[in-house]
């Protein structure tokens, strides 16, 4: 059994999320404890008991402390089987962290995957729809992985119903050293729901104003919907780099857009090859992957930390973080 320990960096659900993926993967059985310890509110929270849920579904595991506050949690896979599944968080909780403990298993499966997941799409410490769609999806397909998302209902805090369908067909990921990552030019979606029209509009100009004045070539859409949940957001992205904002009461459209534009431009100026976050999301993908994957990031984050050390206890010494660089190097063991 692998044994990982919870307030590893920064000591939060992504260590979680990475082990139970990677012990779906390996068929390694896992303990994680002291899980988020260090957190106000220690031990699992609602998205996490339904990322376990999901990842227990998909692979027919054994499970121990599979309860809320928990900190502590057993995790025995057996199979792999693929097919449809339905999961609701029943709250807004983010629907692409479910997404980092399951896609990766799927892609490994007896056959097809599709889910429906429920919960919030925009919400806050958790990469927005637009960026897993433009960004994460781009960069894990380079790899190979054969997914694909669909966004059919918003989800803003608090009350989440936001929906997502995504497909996983099993594929074989090869390592791929990533080298013409500058992107041709910003693009984006700039969205409310239950609010006026002009929001979106505003979120979206302030956005382009920004770079347009840098002569940045920028293309922004704008989405209005009336759904069951309200609120406002914009994300942008550039190659393998991307900004987002979310719109909060008091707080302007304009400062939405351009909060949004200045997170981008942050990264583009690095002259990294990722962003900070895609650099943690995609390494667990190329760890089982066939051969190296190498990558340039704007900040070798906690975050990154933690993912390297999890894949590290699994699958032995293979990724290497460059600080001096602020360079990834992963040695993937051909696993899927």
């Amino acid at each position: 059994m692998i044994h990982i320990d919870g307030t590893y960096g920064e000591g939060g659900g992504q260590i979680l999320r990475t082990a139970i993926s990677l012990s779906c993967i390996t068929g390694k059985a896992v303990e994680i404890y002291r899980i988020r310890a260090n957190r106000p509110k220690p031990g699992l929270a609602m998205q996490h008991l339904r990322g376990i849920e999901a990842a227990k579904m998909i692979s027919n595991a054994e499970v121990e402390g599979l309860k809320a506050g928990s900190t502590r949690v057993v995790f025995k896979p057996r199979r792999l089987r693929g097919g449809k599944f339905r999961i609701d968080i029943g709250t807004a909780g983010s629907v692409t962290l479910i997404l980092q403990t399951i896609l990766l298993p799927s892609l490994a499966a007896e056959k097809s995957s599709s889910f429906e997941i429920r919960g919030g799409t925009d919400v806050k410490w958790s990469p927005p729809v637009d960026y897993i769609s433009n960004v994460t999806f781009k960069a894990i397909s380079e790899l190979g992985a054969n997914v694909s998302i669909e966004l059919v209902h918003r989800g803003y805090y608090p009350r989440g119903g936001g929906l997502i369908r995504v497909s996983a067909v099993p594929s074989e990921l090869e390592g791929v050293v990533f080298t013409d990552c500058s992107g041709s030019k910003v693009e984006g979606i700039s969205h409310c729901s239950n609010l006026p029209s002009h929001i979106a509009e505003r979120q979206a100009k302030a956005a382009e104003e920004f770079f347009k004045s840098r002569n940045i070539e920028c293309s922004i859409g704008c989405e209005v919907r009336n759904e069951f949940s309200t609120g406002s957001g914009i994300t942008l992205w550039c190659g393998y780099k991307g900004g987002s904002s979310l719109g909060e009461r008091g707080k302007r459209a304009e400062v939405v857009g351009r909060e949004a534009a200045e997170l981008l431009l942050e990264e583009m100026e690095s002259g990294a090859c990722f962003d900070e976050f895609l650099a943690d999301q995609i390494m667990p993908f190329a760890a089982v992957a066939r051969g190296k994957t190498r990558y340039t990031t704007s900040k070798i984050s906690m975050h990154q930390r933690s993912n390297a050390y999890v894949v590290n206890e699994f699958l032995g010494d293979i990724v290497e973080l460059n600080e001096d660089r602020s360079e990834v190097v992963i040695r993937g063991k051909g696993l899927i």
